[in-house]
């Protein structure tokens, strides 16, 4: 049964390095924010920030079908998307069931210093990955964030990458 990596955390947590991480471990990876950048250009320089939902709302549908397909041809799969609400990981998760596969949501859990810090590094890059975050924007982030709760099949990603490789092994094998 293929696994499919549910990421859940705010900005800046380290979601995209988790899933370049196993991306090169046989996970198909599937972005949301660099299909964004390569349909629209860069956030609030090629297009108004004000109007990124709309352009992320039709990008995360055509992900949506290619993670279907991606675990009914029996590949695992890591979706490189926040999932703040638990009503999206739901929805995700239940993509992945009907599809056949067996969702797991890794948990990236970072307090607001750490991430002002990474963010601050972050906002100096133009690439897909470095939507500019401002101090006001990462508390709106935390308010509207719902935690992964224990009923989600949930794996803490404490920054071991080895650590967080073994338990999706662990997962798998327990499928």
């Amino acid at each position: 049964m293929p696994l499919a990596i549910l990421l859940a955390g705010l900005t800046g947590s380290g979601k995209t390095t988790v899933a370049q991480t196993l991306a090169g471990h046989g996970f198909t990876r599937l972005s949301v924010d660099e299909e964004v950048h390569r349909l629209h250009g860069r956030y609030g320089v090629d297009y108004p920030e004000h109007t990124y939902f709309e352009r992320e709302r039709p990008v995360v549908e055509a992900i949506r079908t290619r993670f279907i397909k991606e675990i009914e041809g029996g590949n695992d799969v890591v979706l490189d998307h926040g999932l703040w609400r638990r009503t999206e990981r739901d929805a995700w998760r239940q993509a992945a069931r009907e599809a056949g596969g067996h969702p797991l949501v890794v948990y990236l859990p970072a307090d607001r210093a750490e991430l002002l810090r990474r963010l601050a590094e972050r906002n100096q890059r133009e690439d897909a990955n470095a939507l500019t975050v401002t101090p006001e924007a990462l508390d709106d982030f935390f308010a509207r964030f719902d935690v992964p709760a224990e009923d989600e099949e949930v794996i803490v990603y404490n920054g071991d990458l080895d650590a967080l490789l073994a338990a999706i092994t662990a997962a798998e094998d327990g499928n």
